[in-house]
């Protein structure tokens, strides 16, 4: 820790503190406007921050105070674990004083839902759902932050195993640390902040980043050659590509989405990652014409739902503070409609998965019973159908997948055919 990046972190804080952009948009804009800051400065202020962010609430419980200078003493103190000692040369002496008295007097006894840095509302309903020790578990693993993993690119004609020979050896000061997925058979894991998007296998498209729960999504939607899939949310297409690559670029992939910017960002890794067969369509609203116009045409369907997003808190912990139970309602509203609207574009015979990235029951569970009560035509497949191959015991109506104990992001996936035109 030196002066400057203290300075620049307390800047930082400050600024995003007013800030409604996500934290990885407004830290990329924050590092453009300084110029003094190297890559090794960048990557200090990177891990502080995000720590900061993950573990708001208890330094704010320990400081007193949501003021930014005494909380990020507090975090580096308290949770970074540097000496009092190594800050002597950047705070005055009454700051040394004040974290001195706080190590004296450090509670020992901090409720759970401080010390895991969640909202009340969200602590409670992790409880409800999981039971007191899970949820502690659950809460423990979205306070670590999350490795790096990537997806091989299989229409590059690369294998998983010349991948991670090449990056083992290009990154060999973490060789150890490069391994394949231990779930999705076409990724690999780095260490996190490892520089992966200047490395020729990014650039040339033989490997793309993504989370190993996502693989499994695109894994389970099982699509085939010469088949027409929908992504109904594509976002900036990690699963469409994924799916595209599934389906050795034959068949046609339809990346629907509401939002341009995204679209457009799905089209830059479109040209690295040589598929021919996905096609961007810009849509209003899941009631766009062209979706009308495109009823019954599916042989797969995937609805990536928009959601709160709290299976990702290990790479986004902002987003554990941008949302209330009121919030929560009106995104289960129109996760049900957007599913519902999805489910007309499938064929008989199609299947149609529904997934998030969260973790809660109102978000997954709730939102696939409430539409089956209405399309009676669809009926669930079991995950370890499609799955076969796939080491994960607690598999049963759905597929579930926990930061802790399966070392991805919190996913959840509902695989239905469609049986009959009900």
């Amino acid at each position: 820790m030196n002066l400057l990046i203290f300075k620049s972190l307390i800047q930082l804080l400050n600024e995003f503190k007013s800030s409604t952009y996500p934290a990885d948009s407004f830290l990329s804009y924050f590092f453009k406007h300084q110029k003094k800051l190297g890559s090794h400065d960048r990557a200090n202020i990177a891990e502080i921050f995000y720590g900061f962010i993950r573990n708001k609430r208890l330094i704010e419980f320990l400081a007193v105070t949501s003021e930014i200078r005494p909380c990020l003493l507090i975090y580096l103190v308290f949770i970074k674990g540097l000496s009092i000692k190594s800050l002597s040369s950047m705070i005055d002496e009454d700051e040394l004083n004040w974290l001195a008295d706080k190590k004296a007097k450090k509670p020992h006894n901090i409720n759970p839902e401080i010390k895991l840095s969640l909202p009340d509302w969200l602590w409670e309903k992790l409880m409800s759902l999981y039971g007191v020790d899970q949820a502690t578990n659950i809460g423990q693993s979205l306070l670590e932050p999350a490795d790096l993993n990537i997806r091989v690119n299989q229409l590059k004609q690369k294998k998983v195993d010349e991948v991670l020979a090449i990056l083992q050896k290009d990154f060999s000061e973490v060789k150890d640390k490069i391994y394949p997925l231990h779930l999705s058979k076409l990724g690999i894991s780095l260490p996190r902040g490892t520089p992966i998007n200047r490395h020729h296998l990014f650039k040339d498209g033989s490997i793309e980043v993504q989370d190993e729960g996502s693989q499994l999504i695109s894994l389970m939607l099982n699509p085939k050659r010469g088949q027409m899939v929908a992504d109904f949310c594509a976002g900036a297409g990690g699963k469409t590509l994924a799916i595209a690559d599934l389906m050795k670029n034959s068949g046609r992939v339809y990346a629907f989405d509401v939002s341009d910017k995204r679209l457009e960002n799905l089209k830059t890794r479109l040209k690295r990652s040589g598929a021919s067969n996905i096609y961007p369509q810009r849509i209003q609203n899941e009631n766009d014409l062209k979706i009308k116009r495109l009823k019954h045409k599916f042989d797969r369907v995937l609805v990536d739902a928009p959601c709160t997003g709290f299976g990702t808190l290990r790479r986004n912990p902002d987003l554990k503070w941008r949302y209330d139970e009121k919030d929560l309602i009106e995104i289960n509203v129109k996760q049900l409609n957007i599913l519902n609207a999805a489910a007309g574009l499938c064929k008989k015979g199609a299947y149609l998965l529904y997934a998030t990235c969260s973790i809660l029951k109102n978000e997954n569970e709730e939102i696939v019973e409430k539409f089956l009560e209405n399309h009676k035509g669809f009926k669930i497949l079991p995950p370890q159908q499609i799955l076969k191959d796939i080491n994960i015991d607690e598999i049963s109506r759905y597929l579930n997948l926990l930061p802790h104990q399966h070392g991805t992001d919190g996913f959840f996936a509902a695989l239905m055919e469609k049986v009959s035109d009900e």
